[in-house]
């Protein structure tokens, strides 16, 4: 069944991540073997890679998907707009996966930080898919400010435990029933992408159960059935 991502249609609801992977070889296949439409690459991460960045974007660019920049490794409001200007005039895309981290730690969202670069980006007409915790009130704020996606962590990045909240998952799918709600984080296995889908959710955004897999292509084969 198709469905809409901020203006572009889709047949899979798997975003992938484009970091950590054994070689540019593995993430390829990786990303063949899950029919994702939806890539994310880190902007910094890429910009400051040298002569790998270059393999990097040539890889990415003979893939059939949609790039969805991120602002990973800012800190604050700033830095994150910056980013995302950058993001807009390398990739031609208005859409940014907005990420402001506040704690080293588990990696979580700087909320105070967050809002107020999604209410910049958004009135300079950016399409912002905000990395956010599972707060209810945070989510309000990012709805107000214009956001019409959400990306509610299931977990903390990279941690694998999965919907370690339910309710609070399950709450922000009734509260805001027109808006595209997206996992992004703590997906460490296909069961919990199914999860994510009986809760409602429009999509799972994942990275390290893929790219850190003893066999990426197959791990990535599994989500794309899940």
């Amino acid at each position: 069944m198709m469905w809409n991502l901020a203006g572009k249609e889709l047949s899979s609801r798997l975003l992938l991540g484009t970091a950590c992977y054994p070689s540019l070889e593995h993430m390829q296949q990786a990303i063949l073997n899950s029919g994702t439409e939806v890539i994310t690459i880190s902007i910094k991460r890429q910009t400051s890679a040298g002569l790998d960045g270059e393999s990097f974007w040539q890889a990415v660019k003979k893939l059939d998907c949609h790039f969805l920049p991120n602002t990973a490794g800012c800190r604050n409001a700033e830095a994150a707009i910056n980013t995302a200007e950058i993001a807009r005039e390398l990739f031609d895309t208005h859409w940014i996966k907005l990420e402001v981290i506040g704690d080293d730690y588990n990696l979580q969202p700087e909320p105070f930080e967050l809002i107020k670069a999604t209410r910049i980006l958004i009135d300079r007409g950016f399409e912002v898919f905000p990395y956010c915790t599972d707060d209810l009130v945070l989510c309000q704020k990012l709805v107000d400010a214009g956001c019409k996606i959400l990306m509610p962590w299931g977990a903390p990045i990279g941690s694998g435990k999965g919907l370690i909240n339910p309710y609070a998952l399950e709450t922000l799918r009734y509260r805001f029933p027109d808006i595209t709600l997206i996992i992004d984080a703590g997906i460490g296995k296909p069961s919990h992408a199914v999860q994510a889908m009986e809760f409602g959710f429009d999509g799972v955004l994942l990275n390290t159960a893929v790219a850190l897999a003893n066999h990426p292509a197959l791990m990535a084969t599994a989500f794309r059935h899940a």
